[in-house]
């Protein structure tokens, strides 16, 4: 969250001069040692131990990391508003152009889509209504993943449009999905996203730590809420005062949106899935096996009858799958048919069943509300992180969050750059970093725990554990060679008279 010290050792850069020290802070450069006739000064006291630790890790974290976050930020507040870029560029596809009294049957729609599009494997169908298309998916071999959607105006049987979507996506989501999600980079832009989910929290937490500490002594809501007014304007300490203020205001979303962006990603999220399902939790799917009576070999070699789908649907709708559904279609005869509800707003309906054409008759059901705790949650999770969960709120929740979450990170940079020393005599382009070897004023005991931790979150979130390690070890070696430098040069030859 921040890419600032919290050292209180650095020096404090020119054209700060005239900014008053907040009252908890310690003094900011060491002092020179007293001269003949000069009383000598306070020792000033230097962060030691954890503190000084976790500023050094937030610190080179936040230099590091921050282009991750202002990338997914930015490429996620483009996400959070797919559903109104949606109904503007495929509104012709996705509503109807009047609504009428009665929907023709689903069957109907079925077949009008497929003299439009002959060719493809039936595998889904939602049923529209109100001013909502019917949307019809096609599997072809050349699409892959993605399905040939046809839109039908249930009322009058008349196409729409069609359009090549992924799990029901419109083409512009499914873009701007793949551009949060690896900038259309595949696999190595996976690495991306995966490593922004996972410092984000580390960020989060840290930021909000080094926060707390530095306001010792002098903590309020206000002075931990709200940015610092009265401090010199264009100086540093303003500029961390709204870095972290704001940081506090959306931390727990930030949270939010890396523990649910975690759950999904590649590796960490790989780890997820096996904890949930070592623990039972994973989401469960209905059975769409049928009794041995009804499915037999013949049953298996014909591909399921359109024409089935008006009674399916029926019974699904008898059994109590209210709202919006999706009806999967099976491949052969011998497979049951599925009736999913697809309601995504609050209160979520994911009720499924299996129907088993023959007979019109539910043979197996999952109600949402006999999920696992965990599976509900992730499922709620994920909706939220896109947007959907509350409808409009939500959206408006993500562009606050991303918003600010690109201001703290530019106020962190503007820290960086306001902490460079000016003076001629040692000028340098950004900021000095927390001085390292903080860990030895650590306690082994705790040390060793700590060591420990890191370890078990580093193997369950690989990309924070990987990008952790290299940065040790480089930290190791830099500092190794500035130390054998330090140590080999010669001293500089005192200047004699005569």
């Amino acid at each position: 969250m921040s890419i600032d010290s919290e050292a209180p050792d650095l020096p404090r850069p020119e054209g700060t001069a005239g900014e008053k020290p907040e009252s908890e802070a310690t003094a900011t450069a060491t002092a020179a040692p007293p001269t003949t006739g000069q009383s000598a000064t306070a020792p000033v006291r230097r962060p030691q131990g954890f503190g000084a630790m976790l500023a050094r890790l937030h610190f080179y974290a936040g230099v590091f990391v921050a282009p991750f976050l202002v990338v997914a930020a930015v490429t996620g507040l483009l996400y959070t508003f797919t559903p109104q870029l949606d109904s503007l560029v495929y509104g012709k596809e996705l509503t109807v152009a009047h609504v009428g009294d009665t929907a023709l049957p689903v069957s109907a729609q079925v077949s009008a889509a497929r003299a439009e599009h002959p060719t493809g494997t039936l595998t889904a169908v939602r049923p529209g209504s109100g001013d909502h298309t019917t949307q019809v998916d096609f599997s072809l071999p050349s699409l892959g993943d993605n399905a040939h959607t046809v839109y039908v105006d249930p009322y009058t049987g008349k196409v729409r449009g069609q359009l090549t979507t992924y799990f029901t996506s419109t083409p512009l989501t499914t873009w701007l999905d793949v551009l949060h999600r690896d900038l259309h980079l595949g696999t190595v832009g996976n690495l991306y996203s995966e490593i922004a989910a996972s410092w984000l929290w580390v960020l989060v937490l840290g930021g909000l730590v080094l926060w707390w500490r530095r306001r010792r002594g002098t903590r309020t809501a206000r002075r931990l809420l709200l940015p610092d007014r009265t401090a010199k304007k264009g100086g540093v300490l303003r500029t961390r005062s709204w870095h972290a203020a704001t940081g506090v205001w959306i931390a727990l979303g930030l949270l939010f949106l890396s523990a649910t962006g975690l759950t999904w990603s590649t590796y960490a999220g790989e780890h997820f899935s096996k904890a949930l399902h070592s623990m039972s939790s994973s989401t469960p799917y209905v059975d769409t096996s049928l009794p041995g009576a009804n499915a037999s070999k013949a049953d298996t070699k014909k591909s399921a009858d359109p024409g089935d789908i008006d009674g399916v649907l029926k019974a699904a709708r008898a059994d109590g799958l209210d709202g919006p559904v999706s009806i999967g279609v099976p491949a052969d005869g011998a497979t049951a048919w599925t009736v999913s509800q697809t309601r995504n707003l609050w209160p979520v309906g994911r009720d499924s069943v299996a129907v088993d054409a023959s007979t019109d008759s539910v043979v197996h059901r999952v109600n949402f509300a006999d999920w696992p705790v965990l599976a509900k949650l992730t499922t709620w999770g994920i909706q939220a992180h896109m947007g959907l969960l509350f409808g409009l709120a939500n959206q408006l929740v993500l562009a606050a969050l991303a918003i600010g979450l690109i201001c703290v990170i530019f106020w962190g940079y503007r820290m960086w750059w306001q902490r460079r020393p000016t003076r001629a005599d040692r000028r340098a382009r950004f900021g000095t970093p927390p001085a390292r070897g903080a860990w030895r004023g650590m306690p082994s005991s705790t040390l060793a725990v700590g060591i420990v931790v890191v370890a078990a979150i580093g193997w369950a979130i690989p990309l924070f554990g990987i990008p952790l390690a290299v940065f040790l070890a480089a930290d190791i070696v830099i500092g190794a060679i500035r130390r054998r430098r330090t140590t080999t040069t010669p001293p500089a030859p005192s200047a004699t008279g005569g």
